[in-house]
């Protein structure tokens, strides 16, 4: 039996007797390249613990006017982010770029010194990660880190050849994972779009695929039912002005158009949640996002509480379940980036209900009609949410996995005698 000792370290525990304790700069120094003249132009961005390519010719996001000032890193460097630590728990803040490129130089770039593993060191510091060891520096006060204060972290090293025997078996054995999550995602995608598609089809098309068609006489409306009528929401929704009180729960209108309770905690930091900048919601009321429209932020709410007054919060004549679903599937079809720009690119801006009242909405014949296509959306819906929450719960369990796969071979409790189990673990949780 392997020999172990005490690390010294409380989040690691016990580590193989050889294996040597050492803070990380003597593993790396900090690369500091300043991208002048704008000369390098692969852009890249930290994400879900990868470092992946970015468009540098994007117009979404919060973009600088130049890249002068970016850092140029290569490949085998380690990428930290050290920022918003308090504020910011549950993002990944590493991965390991694979390739030559440029990244904001908010973020740390580890170099690593003559011989070092760096895939080795990238799931060494992204376990440290999964274990939030990185919150609890600087104090646990702090909001960021720089590299002086970063390299003090205490790191073990094994020797060259087990650094690469445990770096080829998470390689090897994650990469199996990541394909069974990106196998599940597919599905997930599949799913979601042919929810899409049963809503936009039954909010123009009605539950007769017979029936005879029309023109709409509207440029974002194709066919709709013959005996159908074109109107504009303001027609049939009406704005709402409703109070609240301090102890109301605050509510978010989600880009999936769930009106839900806010997480405190990713919020903090990030969102005005002063109570003059509120409003009051009630249970049945619908929920329009005047910025995220586009995203499908359009909701119908099943809560009592406050939310932001960027969202328009509205009454209806009409089944409001339909007024959702319809409004619903014009931002599946990008209806509201081609009729509205927003103040970022790539995006819409509905934060006027002078805008929200001019498009054009196509209603059922009778009320009867509108209610049972909203019954048919209701189920199938339900029904399409419930396979997609047992996909998602069957990814996460597979994210369960292999990050126990991290800690486990990284601390020595998993030997490579061990690959056969740690396999049929991956396959239980995927045909679970």
């Amino acid at each position: 039996m392997r020999e172990m000792k005490d690390s010294g370290i409380s989040w690691v525990g016990e580590i193989p007797k050889e294996w040597t304790i050492m803070p990380l700069y003597c593993f790396y120094s900090e690369r500091k390249n300043k991208n002048i003249f704008g000369a390098e132009n692969n852009l890249l961005s930290l994400s879900c613990g990868k470092v992946i390519r970015k468009d540098i010719n994007t117009s979404e996001g919060l973009l600088p006017s130049n890249y002068n000032g970016y850092n140029i890193v290569e490949a085998g460097d380690i990428i930290i982010r050290p920022t918003d630590l308090q504020n910011d728990k549950r993002s990944l803040r590493t991965g390991l770029s694979k390739e030559r490129g440029i990244i904001t130089s908010a973020y740390i770039a580890l170099k690593p010194k003559n011989g070092i593993n760096s895939r080795f060191y990238h799931y060494l510091l992204h376990t440290y990660d999964i274990l939030k060891v990185f919150y609890n520096m600087g104090n646990g006060v702090r909001q960021g880190l720089n590299y002086d204060e970063f390299a003090k972290l205490m790191v073990y090293s094994p020797s060259d050849t087990e650094q690469q025997r445990i770096a080829e078996f998470l390689d090897r054995e994650c990469g199996k994972i990541d394909g069974l999550k990106a196998d599940i995602q597919a599905q997930i995608d599949t799913l979601e779009q042919y929810k899409r598609s049963v809503i936009t089809e039954a909010v123009t098309h009605g539950l007769n695929p017979s029936a005879p068609m029309k023109g709409s006489g509207v440029d974002y409306i194709y066919k709709i039912k013959s005996d159908w009528r074109i109107t504009k929401i303001g027609f049939v929704c009406s704005k709402l002005t409703r109070g609240f009180s301090a102890e109301d729960p605050a509510l978010i209108c989600s880009n999936n158009g769930s009106v839900m309770l806010r997480d405190e905690e990713k919020a903090c930091g990030k969102m005005v949640s002063e109570d003059n900048a509120m409003q009051g919601i009630h249970i049945g009321d619908i929920a329009i996002h005047g910025m995220d429209t586009w995203h499908g932020a359009i909701g119908f709410s099943k809560i009592k509480g406050k939310i932001t007054r960027v969202v328009h919060v509205c009454d209806s004549t009409e089944d409001k379940r339909f007024i959702v679903y319809y409004l619903k599937s014009l931002a599946y079809q990008n209806v509201y980036k081609l009729i509205s720009n927003g103040v970022r690119g790539n995006t819409s801006d509905f934060r006027s209900w002078d805008k929200v009242k001019d498009i054009y909405i196509c209603l059922p014949a009778t009320k009867k009609e509108e209610n049972e296509i909203c019954d048919y959306l209701d189920a199938q819906c339900e029904n399409i949410d419930m396979i997609i929450a047992d996909k998602k719960r069957k990814s996460k369990r597979l994210t369960a996995t292999k990050n126990r796969s991290f800690t486990n071979t990284l601390r020595a409790k998993r030997r490579s005698y061990e690959q056969h189990t740690f396999r049929k673990r991956i396959s239980a949780v995927y045909h679970r």
